[in-house]
C-alpha cells in the first residue's frame, strides 16, 4: 500500500466548504502545507498563495503554485512578519506557540480557515501526544475576539480521527449591517 504525501491528499471538506468565504482574488497563505493541497485548491479558484513548510522537498514541490517558503516555523523566526492574508488555512498541524503569529496574519474581514486533531485522537492512532491535540473548545479560546462562522468538535471516521475545526473571522470595526456570512456555497 503506498502513502499519500501530506498534501497530496484532496482537498480538507471543511476547507472546501468554507473557501466561499474569503474575499475574491484574496492571497491566502497555508501554513504547513506539505505537498500543497489546499495551495493548489485555492490557486485553482483564482487566489494568488503562499506556501510555508519545513520540508525543502515540499517547498520545491509547491513552488509553481505561488510563493513558497521554506522555513522551521516552530524554532527559527516567524518569516511573514508584518504580513497579511484575505486567508489563512492550517488543517492537521498545531503549534500553540504560534497562535499570535497566524492570527497576525489576518487582514481586516480576512478569514480563518483551521482543523487539526483534537484531545481523544490518542485513542485511535496519531498524532497522540497531548501537545499535538487540542483541548475541548480550545478554537473557539483562541479566536475569541474574532467572529465565529462555524465550530465543530468530535469524531470523523475513515480514517478515524478526533477533530476540532472552525471558521472565523477578523471583522472591520464600525460595521453597522450585519455581514451575511453564508452557511452553503
Amino acid at each position: 500500500m503506498s502513502t499519500v504525501l501530506h498534501g497530496q491528499e484532496p482537498t480538507s471538506s471543511w476547507v472546501a466548504r468554507w473557501s466561499h468565504l474569503l474575499p475574491t482574488g484574496c492571497h491566502v497563505l497555508d501554513l504547513a502545507c506539505g505537498h500543497g493541497r489546499h495551495m493548489r485548491h485555492f490557486a485553482a479558484l483564482g487566489h494568488p498563495v503562499t506556501g510555508v513548510d519545513r520540508n525543502p522537498d515540499a517547498i520545491a514541490a509547491v513552488s509553481p503554485l505561488g510563493e513558497a517558503m521554506c522555513a522551521d516555523i516552530e524554532n527559527g523566526p516567524w518569516p511573514l512578519q508584518g504580513r497579511t492574508f484575505g486567508g489563512v488555512v492550517v488543517t492537521n498541524y498545531l503549534w500553540r506557540p504560534l497562535w499570535t503569529n497566524i492570527l497576525a496574519s489576518l487582514a481586516p474581514n480576512g478569514v480563518l480557515i483551521y482543523e487539526t486533531f483534537s484531545a481523544g485522537n490518542e485513542t485511535v492512532g496519531k498524532p497522540s501526544r497531548p501537545d499535538f491535540l487540542l483541548h475541548s473548545a480550545e478554537l473557539l479560546a483562541v479566536c475569541q475576539d474574532l467572529r465565529v462562522v462555524a465550530f465543530e468538535e468530535g469524531f470523523l471516521a475513515e480514517p478515524d480521527r478526533f477533530v476540532q475545526r472552525i471558521v472565523a473571522v477578523l471583522e472591520t470595526q464600525g460595521t453597522q449591517t450585519p455581514v451575511r456570512y453564508s452557511l452553503s456555497n
